[in-house]
């Protein structure tokens, strides 16, 4: 172990710090993680690179600082600050392949992490976050996901070129349509396929429905006019799973 870190005036500290902002996340390319659960996901992905604790018995083959609790108070962004917090390097972007899941202009941080663990669930093996998309690795959708972002390819692309390239592929688009889409349940599923969610308030943008095959809607109580953008995403994801 380095140095035990007192204050929170110190430089580094107060580097790390910066970590909670995307402007800094991106220049460095890295992100936070906090808690044990978090980090030990972090660590057998091989992208941990410093571990922060307070007062554990966990020791991991990477750099380790001690903090007192002042400092992992000022460190953390929860109510109730965990014992340990991680500096991570950002996941690196692998090929699209596999079942298709393209996220159109998703802005809550809940939802997103809520439909990266669904995805997990439902065996989809690529997500594709429109550049428009809250961005990955807030800290909110990291705690959503409960380490579950550690477990599927995840990139981030120009919607539109990236559904052209997935067409000349052979994929069959499915984009999520309330009106003039097929009852999810009688649909014909495709294996090779792409599904596209929406964004909260608007839904998937006009243009990008055009360059769909077919669209899809979930059949329910009329009293019940919409659904939570990461329910919706996980009842479609668990109808297409083949497993």
């Amino acid at each position: 172990m380095d140095n035990i870190y007192t204050s929170i005036d110190n430089k580094r500290i107060k580097n790390i710090k910066k970590l909670y902002t995307k402007k800094y996340r991106d220049m460095y390319n890295e992100f936070i993680v906090e808690g044990e659960h978090l980090i030990n996901e972090a660590y057998k992905k091989g992208i941990l690179k410093c571990l922060i604790k307070e007062d554990t018995t966990l020791k991991l083959d990477v750099e380790t600082i001690q903090v007192q609790n002042n400092v992992m108070r000022y460190l953390s962004e929860l109510d109730t600050p965990p014992k340990m917090l991680g500096i991570c390097t950002k996941l690196k972007e692998q090929e699209i392949k596999g079942k298709v899941l393209i996220l159109d202009g998703i802005q809550d941080p809940g939802n997103l992490g809520t439909i990266i663990r669904s995805s997990v669930a439902f065996n989809i093996d690529t997500i594709i976050l429109s550049e428009d998309t809250v961005d990955l690795y807030n800290p909110k959708v990291i705690r959503a996901t409960q380490g579950m972002l550690f477990n599927i390819n995840i990139i981030k692309r120009d919607i539109k070129s990236t559904i052209e390239k997935l067409i000349k592929d052979n994929y069959k688009i499915y984009g999520t349509k309330v009106n003039d889409g097929k009852n999810l349940k009688t649909i014909e599923k495709s294996k090779k396929f792409a599904i596209i969610m929406g964004n909260e308030g608007k839904g998937v943008k006009s243009d990008i429905l055009d360059m769909c095959d077919e669209y899809i809607y979930i059949n329910m109580n009329p009293l019940c006019e919409s659904l939570n953008v990461a329910v919706a995403t996980s009842i479609i994801l668990y109808e297409f799973d083949s497993r």
